[in-house]
């Protein structure tokens, strides 16, 4: 021993996120979710504040299982091309794959189609936080 303090270490169970892993998420498209519900635009199709939610939903099914107990990620960052409008009725399904890992980053390259082919494409950058400094961040 060299005189110094012994330090403990602390074992964390991790599990590793790497590039690959894919996630997807369907909707339905409702009144709810079209541009005029959601004060978007002057149209009854599918809202692109709603194409967003799904990308981000898929790109969270990605990471399920992924991340140690007491971890979440939050958007970052949305770079999308809303390409073609989807009606009421219509089904879109947003689709991610985790294509980079820069730290806590993770940028995922998104898509969306529906039953007429592509209708969004894009990226989405989601930062790996623990929930309670977060959340006391969020705080006053």
């Amino acid at each position: 021993m060299n005189g110094r303090p012994r330090e403990r270490s602390r074992i964390v169970p991790r599990v590793t996120i790497e590039p690959g892993l894919w996630g997807e998420a369907d909707l339905l498209v409702s009144e709810a979710d079209t541009a005029l519900a959601m004060a978007s635009g002057d149209v009854p199709v599918l809202a692109t504040p709603r194409v967003v939610s799904l990308c981000e939903q898929a790109a969270c099914a990605a990471l399920a299982g992924h991340l140690r107990q007491g971890e979440t990620s939050v958007g970052m960052r949305v770079q999308l091309d809303h390409l073609a409008p989807t009606g009421i009725g219509g089904k879109a399904r947003a689709e991610a794959t985790l294509d980079k890992v820069e730290g806590r980053r993770l940028i995922f390259t998104v898509s969306v189609s529906d039953g007429r082919g592509l209708i969004a494409a894009g990226k989405v950058t989601r930062v790996v936080v623990d929930v309670e400094r977060f959340l006391d961040k969020a705080s006053d």
